[in-house]
């Protein structure tokens, strides 16, 4: 073997080296950066997180500092044991799904109103993101006067055009609180999935529309078979952040209501501040928090897992 072929395997393993050690110096260059993130993590997720289960099966009261110790599994039978857990359950899962359906059909109809070319379609697209942009206090303070029975303008149009005959009290009823608080976070989340239901008609492809006219496929065929295909994945996604976003949801209904009248408004997230901060009992509050965090969990990894298995086959 001459003096020349004999160098070339050796040239590539140092090269092969030398790419090796670049590679280990990028992966730490790297970490390093990542480093200040990832320990930010860990303080504001991480370590509450496990400061909330570990709490939930310990005894913590804020004003008896002589109640602690192991709890085991007795904070979790005070919270199956209280008679409003049902009620609020009950009430969590109505509010959750009635307003992720009303806000995805409002979004998705608003949504392709907007793709139309209709004249001044900048104004109304810039119009319809208010509700998001206005902070949930200020909106649920403002529904309040509106809705009030006394001098809520709304009451009183709705009595002036003949839909009632006297002003109600919408949030004050044990058989509309609920929904009336509904509606209006109906109202304010929807431009959420108007921007981004927009965002995804607008890249649907014209030619496969102007395919199917031609085919003889109506508006209605068409939406069905080339538009909602196409809206998919952005809907499931939606719908997923939001079933999470509204069940853990607080700020509107203690706003407007306080869970009540007699707690019939009253959702899980309302139910761990009445624990934590009325009653004082930390530990019963950590141990529903933990139960919530676990069903959320579980959402998650089947809706993960079931999109996984759907991309390998």
């Amino acid at each position: 073997m001459s003096a020349t072929e004999a160098a070339v395997p050796l040239r590539s393993d140092a090269g092969l080296r030398r790419s090796k050690s670049a590679k280990a110096s990028m992966r730490g260059i790297a970490a390093l950066f990542l480093a200040p993130t990832g320990l930010l993590l860990l303080l504001l997720i991480a370590w509450p997180l496990v400061s909330v289960v570990w709490q939930s099966v310990h005894y913590v009261n804020l004003v008896d500092p002589l109640t602690v110790g192991f709890a085991g599994l007795d904070n979790f039978r005070t919270i199956l044991d209280d008679e409003a857990f049902l009620p609020a359950l009950a009430n969590t899962v109505v509010w959750t799904v009635l307003s992720v359906a009303g806000e995805y059909a409002l979004g998705l109809a608003s949504a392709l109103a907007l793709a139309q070319p209709i004249r001044g379609r900048a104004v109304f697209r810039a119009i319809v993101v208010i509700p998001w942009v206005i902070p949930i206090a200020i909106a649920g303070v403002n529904w309040m006067w509106l809705l009030n029975p006394d001098y809520g303008i709304l009451n009183t149009w709705m009595v002036d055009i003949g839909l009632l005959d006297r002003p109600r009290d919408w949030l004050g009823g044990i058989d509309t609180s609920l929904l009336t608080v509904t509606f209006v976070n109906i109202w304010r989340s929807f431009p959420f999935y108007t921007i981004s239901l927009l965002a995804a008609l607008m890249a649907v492809p014209r030619d496969l529309h102007e395919a199917a006219a031609m085919d003889g496929a109506g508006t209605i065929r068409r939406f069905f078979v080339i538009t909602l295909p196409h809206l998919k994945v952005v809907s499931l996604t939606l719908i997923f952040i939001h079933v999470v976003w509204t069940a853990i949801n607080f700020d509107f209904i203690w706003v407007m209501t306080q869970g009540g009248p007699l707690d019939a408004s009253q959702t899980l997230p309302i139910m761990i501040y009445k624990y934590a901060m009325q009653d004082f009992d930390v530990g019963a509050a950590c141990a529903l928090a933990s139960m919530s965090m676990a069903f959320m969990a579980t959402i998650f990894f089947v809706y993960f897992y079931a999109k996984q298995s759907r991309g390998l086959r």
